[in-house]
């Protein structure tokens, strides 16, 4: 989180215009946007189909150049490095690799963070649980469904717990009880930790749930942007609610507000739970009820790396991993101990090939003095020679009795 209060995301006049093969103006994706994403936000990124919003959130990223303008990220330009690893992104199509299962995707991500082995375990296993794929770890990308595959996208766009977390339509393909996941870890922790969420999606009932302030884009152009509460509320009319009235005390309610006001009462209606609210009902009461199913886990809440207020001690934990490989490490002479069957299974492959390398040079240099040394003349015995002569005889003698 920026703490001088430069905005975590802003764009001046950004444009963006495809070319034709021949270098022809074909399209305008982004037309002179001005936007302004503020430490701590949660905002929003609306507009049907072509109007511009996963163009800019690629420019952003630093994967597309603008043709005029500029976009800022923390204050720099997108393609500065040391942005990179205070973003999350969730991209609108879940790009994995089809023949790595869970764990091994969240392994590859945490490594690009340059994350020690024990912390990368520990991160995946909560992250795993948090998404409701902890018993479908083993399983390979490839095979999951499109939901499954949305939910370990997000996992592994959280791996580095980043300060700006980008979500490109996020619940796409997601059952309710995972879209009520995102939503909850959006609104509960990530913006009580200060979290800064660029959100781009079609579910308007999703963004009007989560978002502080929305943009909605048309043409590529900007056409509103504000407070969600200040566009959405109708200040010409006034909204009252109470307990259930009688037929009675309507009616009076009515004539009283034709009388004072001179204006009419225009609906009266109990008033309805969302769908989704009545949907998570259900779904509690069944698994209250412990009813089986073959379906995706719920998961166990937010991974406790990212409930943290303080961000990861990585030298930390450094210095404990290298004090536990020393304690581990056996004294001269002792007898070796097994390791754990556990860690044996996680051992890099190149790691062990160096060690094994390297105990064969040792053996060699070892070898090689006592091979060096110069071996002493042999010495000849006459009985030895006796029977060289003889051998050397031989062939005169046969040629003497054949002939």
């Amino acid at each position: 989180m920026n703490k001088d209060g430069t905005p975590v995301v802003e764009t001046i006049a950004l444009t963006k215009v495809f070319k034709d093969f021949w270098r022809r103006d074909r399209v305008t994706a982004v037309c002179d946007l001005d936007l302004r994403v503020e430490p701590g936000e949660i905002f929003g990124l609306l507009g049907p189909n072509g109007s511009g919003k996963t163009t800019t959130i690629k420019i952003v990223l630093g994967l597309l150049y603008a043709t005029r303008g500029r976009a800022l990220v923390f204050g720099r330009l997108p393609t500065d490095v040391s942005v990179k690893n205070r973003i999350g992104y969730l991209p609108e199509e879940s790009y994995l690799y089809r023949f790595l299962n869970a764990r091994e995707t969240l392994d590859y991500y945490a490594r690009l963070f340059q994350y020690p082995r024990r912390e990368r375990s520990r991160r995946i296993d909560m992250l795993l649980d948090m998404v409701g794929l902890a018993a479908v770890a083993r399983r390979r990308v490839g095979e999951y469904s499109k939901g499954m595959a949305r939910r370990i996208g997000l996992a592994q766009a959280l791996i580095n717990d980043p300060d700006l977390l980008i979500l490109d339509e996020p619940t796409t393909g997601l059952d309710p009880l995972g879209t009520r996941r995102i939503k909850d870890l959006i609104t509960d922790e990530l913006r009580r930790r200060g979290k800064t969420v660029l959100l781009c999606s079609h579910l308007l009932g999703d963004v009007e749930d989560v978002c502080d302030r929305v943009a909605i884009l048309y043409g590529g152009q900007r056409r509103a942007v504000g407070d969600i509460q200040g566009l959405l509320s109708r200040t010409e009319l006034t909204q009252i609610t109470s307990e259930k009235l009688g037929p009675g005390t309507v009616e009076r309610v009515r004539d009283l507000i034709r009388r004072l006001e001179n204006k009419d009462l225009l609906e009266v209606a109990a008033p309805s739970d969302k769908l989704e609210t009545f949907f998570m009902r259900i779904v509690r009461e069944a698994q209250e009820a412990r009813i089986a199913t073959s379906g995706v886990a719920e998961g166990t809440g937010v991974a406790e790396f990212l409930r943290r207020d303080q961000p990861d001690q990585e030298g930390e934990i450094l210095i404990k991993d290298l004090v536990s490989a020393g304690q581990q490490a056996e004294p001269d002479g002792a007898a070796p101990t097994s390791a754990p069957a556990a860690v044996v299974e996680e051992a890099d492959a190149g790691v062990i090939d160096e060690l094994v390398g390297a105990s064969g040079a040792d053996e060699r240099s070892q070898a090689e003095p006592e091979a060096a040394e110069p071996a002493p003349a042999p010495v000849e015995p006459e009985a030895d020679r006796a029977v060289i002569d003889e051998l050397i005889d031989a062939p005169d003698k046969e040629d003497d009795r054949s002939a």
